[in-house]
């Protein structure tokens, strides 16, 4: 597509935006307003139009999908092959950095990166090495405080010793992880952007150089930025460096992880030539959904402003839906979902969404109960699965001899009668000598130092292992090094024994990362005539969309608010409507975290295409409480004209809509309503929740205070009515 053409498939707006002048600018860029085909067109117009080299222009998006969508976009208008472009997140970007410039930077070339997975297992192991009380201070917690200091720009050294003992030990714990970190070649996250800043900032050399290559610099969901992320950005932009950033601040939902919203302004002041360039109109929803948002969102403060807008009709009316309790509430969603699956509508065109995943468990028994297939969204990806993991860390072991996470996870898998005493004596030796495990395996055969013989055995075979598969696969193309060590190191061997369907879908997801492994040699074979197995080490760490995985089949999507960022379906339900759930109880304290909850309710009602659905209960069980929460203000705070009440009638078994507020269950044939209290000889007392059934064939679904949710058949009971 040449320069002309590439204007006549955009709206005013999206042009105006698309061919800018070269300066810095804000693109404000609403839910569903093609901000994707802004960035992708923009990046084709500065290299058809303004005739700049693909390597002079810089992209950096926030997930692997929006940075593999936007490569593959520009790749289809103008050609560019990936290896020509700068296009990824900040981590896939700073790893590129820090491979080209590893000792400038203080790392072996052989680096390896460490996920939040291993690093948090990492952690737990250095803190039983120290002797640390993991139930007072546990290592989730030392992650949170070793990745803040780190977006803060603190080393160790940085800190000052504090008079709060609990300080100092985190501040020692801090210390210990980073000195293993750099003697084992392993750059957790948040270090591979801070290393970077650190590398600019004392090499001036490097950062010029940069400079002079990235002269048009585009930054996608820029209020999703942190301390950290924006001064990478801010470093990186030179003198004759423009920067473009896109976002919204209406969706800056990310403040528990240090997302500031503030950077927008900040960009202002530290770009003050920047203009504003506005996309409103919403490509995505009905005018009715648009109608609700807007008004919604209105109610926040400091905002930079704008109103979404569309060509489309007003649709359907938000339907919103009072249960009596979360199984009724999830019964309306199932019903509403089969209604749907009836008119051969997809499964996949429906999206449940809710404000934390202990909401999902009713909903899901619900589908279970009507076999109704569905999906958690974000649940354990490919490479985050047991037998992946213990895979790649024999690739990287092999690699990175030094690399503690990998040499724990496999030393002993397969079992090779290495156990917790011998692991122990490793740490102890590591942690004392600061010294690898690797080095501390070598040091105690060679000294002959491991009292039992079979462990010391067990040990040397292990370490003869490693160095026999590193020989016998160092040639090998990727996907034949890959096949060959699952063989021989006993993984494969290890899962063929069991014959059940778990370990079936293991021997599956190994088979999956050989295809996966040739279709990335296959892939970059094209761009270089050496694929390492480094680089394949460092793609899967930041799991940039390497793996197909195993296709699932048409399902209904369940997933928080805060996981749907981003995507669009048919039909959504959100469900839990309540003060307290949503907003959270931590939120209605201060009014900064209510404003983001009220984005978060934003972003989740933008995700609807067609239908809208809002859900709220009157009765709830709370970590083993009943609770009655009133309605959520977010529902409030939607136009009535926008809504439409409903409830569920028992009796004729269809939805109606709503004007009894007061209404506490229709009568059943049995004698019994939803909502009416009874007593049990055995079970005390409890509310019915549910009813199935005629006749003899009647069955109560009853919640007891004391012993839970019972399922009885009503003729034998014995209920008495309260």
């Amino acid at each position: 597509m040449n320069a002309s053409d590439l204007l006549l498939h955009l709206n005013n707006q999206q042009r105006v935006a698309v061919s800018a002048p070269r300066e810095h600018f804000l693109v404000l860029a609403g839910a569903g307003s093609g901000k994707t085909r802004v960035l992708s067109y923009r990046i084709a117009w500065l290299i058809e139009k303004e005739k700049f080299s693909p390597q002079s222009i810089i992209a950096v998006t926030f997930t692997n999908k929006a940075a593999k969508e936007l490569r593959e976009r520009v790749r289809d208008l103008i050609g560019i092959n990936q290896s020509d472009m700068w296009i990824g997140t900040f981590h896939a970007l700073s790893h590129r950095f820090l491979c080209s410039n590893h000792m400038h930077a203080n790392l072996p070339r052989d680096f390896q990166i460490l996920d939040p997975d291993d690093q948090l297992r990492l952690l737990t192991h250095l803190m039983k090495g120290m002797n640390i009380d993991q139930k007072k201070m546990e290592p989730r917690q030392g992650v949170w405080y070793i990745n803040d200091k780190k977006e803060k720009g603190l080393r160790p050294g940085h800190l000052t010793k504090s008079f709060c003992q609990v300080d100092q030990i985190w501040l020692r714990i801090y210390k210990v992880y980073q000195e293993t970190c750099d003697r084992s070649g392993l750059v957790d996250f948040t270090e591979l952007l801070l290393r970077v800043c650190e590398l600019w900032h004392c090499k001036s050399e490097i950062l010029s150089h940069y400079h002079k290559q990235f002269t048009n610099i585009l930054v996608d969901e820029f209020q999703d930025t942190n301390a950290l992320q924006y001064s990478w950005i801010r470093a990186l932009s030179g003198e004759q460096s423009k920067v473009v950033i896109v976002g919204d601040d209406d969706q800056s939902i990310y403040g528990w992880r240090g997302a500031q919203t503030k950077n927008m302004q900040q960009f202002f002041k530290d770009f003050p030539s920047a203009t504003t360039i506005r996309l409103e109109r919403n490509y995505r929803s009905t005018l009715n959904i648009l109608k609700a948002a807007n008004t919604l969102i209105s109610n926040n403060n400091d905002r930079l402003g704008k109103e979404l807008w569309t060509k489309a009709s007003d649709g359907e009316p938000i339907l919103l839906y009072c249960a009596l309790n979360a199984f009724d509430e999830a019964r309306f969603v199932v019903n509403c979902i089969q209604l749907w699956e009836k008119d051969r509508k997809s499964l996949c065109d429906c999206a449940i969404l809710y404000r934390n995943n202990s909401q999902s468990r009713e909903v899901e028994e619900a589908l279970v109960q009507k076999n109704i297939a569905y999906q958690i969204y974000s649940g354990i990806r490919f490479f985050q699965r047991k037998e992946i993991k213990d895979s790649i860390a024999y690739l990287r072991l092999i690699v990175n001899r030094n690399d503690d996470v990998a040499f724990e996870r496999i030393v002993n898998t397969p079992r090779r009668g290495i156990g917790p005493h011998t692991l122990e004596t490793l740490r102890q030796i590591s942690y004392q000598r600061k010294i690898t495990l690797w080095m501390a395996s070598l040091e105690l055969l060679q000294n002959e130092a491991l009292s039992v013989h079979v462990a010391a055995s067990a040990l040397k075979r292990f370490i003869q292992l490693i160095d026999s598969l590193e020989a016998l696969t160092t040639n090998m193309p990727l996907y034949m090094q890959t096949e060959c060590i699952l063989q021989d190191s006993g993984l494969w061997c290890m899962y063929s024994k069991e014959k059940n369907e778990k370990d079936q879908t293991r021997i599956e997801n190994l088979e999956e990362l050989i295809n996966t492994t040739r279709q990335y040699y296959s892939h970059h074979s094209k761009d270089t005539d050496f694929v390492s197995l480094k680089s394949f080490l460092a793609q899967s760490s930041l799991d940039i969309n390497i793996a197909n995985g195993i296709q699932s089949q048409d399902s209904v999507q369940l997933m928080t608010i805060h996981a749907s960022k981003g995507l669009e379906f048919s039909q959504v339900f959100i469900v839990g409507m309540e003060e307290g759930i949503f907003p959270s109880q931590f939120a209605l304290k201060e009014n900064h975290r209510l404003e983001e909850e009220r984005r978060l309710a934003y972003v989740g009602i933008t995700r609807a295409m067609k239908r809208l659905m809002l859900s709220y209960v009157k009765n709830r069980r709370i970590y083993g409480k009943e609770v009655s929460y009133p309605l959520s203000r977010f529902v409030k705070e939607i136009p009535d004209a926008c809504i439409k009440k409903l409830h569920f009638h028992f009796q004729e078994k269809q939805l109606i809509e709503y004007k009894d507020k007061n209404n506490k269950g229709v009568m059943h044939d049995s004698g019994f309503s939803v909502a009416q209290r009874v007593r049990h000889v055995k079970f005390g007392e409890g509310v019915i929740m549910h009813i199935t059934g005629y006749g003899e064939q009647t069955r109560l679904q009853v919640d007891f205070r004391k012993k839970g949710v019972k399922w009885l058949l009503a003729m034998y009971a014995m209920l008495e009515a309260r």
